[in-house]
């Protein structure tokens, strides 16, 4: 698919982080660009930044996790431009889930599942079938992680059942839209290779009440900040990928219809040869050992 002028991509989560990188180098690249966000005052900062820059903008509060939300996001796109070529289903959370998996609230799960899981499918039903009835060349790309996307993260269960599904979700979008013929592709995101400074080690900030926790935390919620002083404290030096990098990831995988946009590590392909070869030799999953032995 090639990227231009006139056409129009979609990107929830879009004031910050992954998204509003994405934005940016759709905007770059001459696309209008239609952004979600469940966060007002910052969806509205990263739309007059993108402006000011000469950009087509609608920007739109939307909650991936409600249809009803997600319908109206996509009239106000179709209803404003008319057309949309680019779909990234982006937006996501970390659970907040604390301790052994048997010792998770179900809200976590409930949460968790809402944003990454439902909203990627809210996006898909909200906005595929007009892109293909449009008859243009067309693309999604759904957000997922290496963490669950390609190999279990227990200590982050909960977010990595919920990447994982969207790995599956993506492949079975794959294959309908190629058994319908249609013009539209589909890819799935791991952002990285490294770790990435993004808002999602504070999604508690915009945690629904309908998904409270039901009882106080053991621990306090960490910051990223916080986080990566604590490993440079144990002589762990962390790396991390700009946004920007994987937005570019993004629009080259776009062009060149690539389904996984995966970028090169070493690291990933690890976890991919060790988890493939324990399932072909029917053998306990050792990869999750370092885990097992914490």
């Amino acid at each position: 698919m090639e990227l231009r002028e006139g056409q129009v991509a979609v990107v929830t989560g879009a004031a910050s982080g992954i998204g509003l990188a994405m934005a940016r180098r759709f905007a770059d690249e001459g696309l209008a660009v239609v952004m979600g966000d469940v966060e007002e005052g910052p969806l509205a900062e990263a739309a007059e930044e993108l402006m000011e820059g000469g950009a087509q903008v609608l920007a739109r509060i939307v909650d991936v996790s409600e249809p009803d939300s997600v319908r109206a996001f996509a009239d106000s796109a179709y209803e404003t431009f008319g057309a949309v070529h680019v779909l990234c289903n982006n937006a996501g959370v970390g659970s907040g889930a604390e301790g052994r998996m048997w010792e998770h609230e179900p809200n976590d799960w409930k949460w968790a599942f809402a944003v990454n899981v439902w909203g990627v499918f809210h996006g898909i039903q909200a906005f595929v079938p007009r892109m293909i009835a449009g008859g243009e060349p067309g693309h999604v790309v759904n957000t997922s992680s290496g963490d669950g996307g390609i190999a279990p993260l227990p200590t982050a269960s909960v977010y990595a059942v919920t990447k994982s599904a969207v790995v599956t979700m993506t492949e079975s979008l794959y294959a309908h839209l190629k058994a319908d013929r249609a013009r539209v592709g589909a890819s799935v995101l791991f952002p990285g290779p490294h770790m990435l400074r993004t808002g999602l080690w504070e999604s508690h900030r915009n945690r629904p009440e309908r998904y409270a926790k039901e009882r106080p935390r053991k621990t306090p919620y960490r910051s990223l900040d916080q986080w990566e002083a604590a490993m440079k404290e144990a002589g762990h030096e962390v790396a991390f990928t700009p946004v920007e990098e994987v937005a570019g990831h993004v629009v080259d995988g776009i062009r060149a219809d690539r389904f996984w946009m995966l970028p090169a590590s070493e690291h990933s392909d690890r976890q991919i040869r060790a988890r493939s070869q324990s399932m072909l030799d029917r053998a306990d999953p050792s990869y999750l050992e370092s885990f097992i032995l914490d």
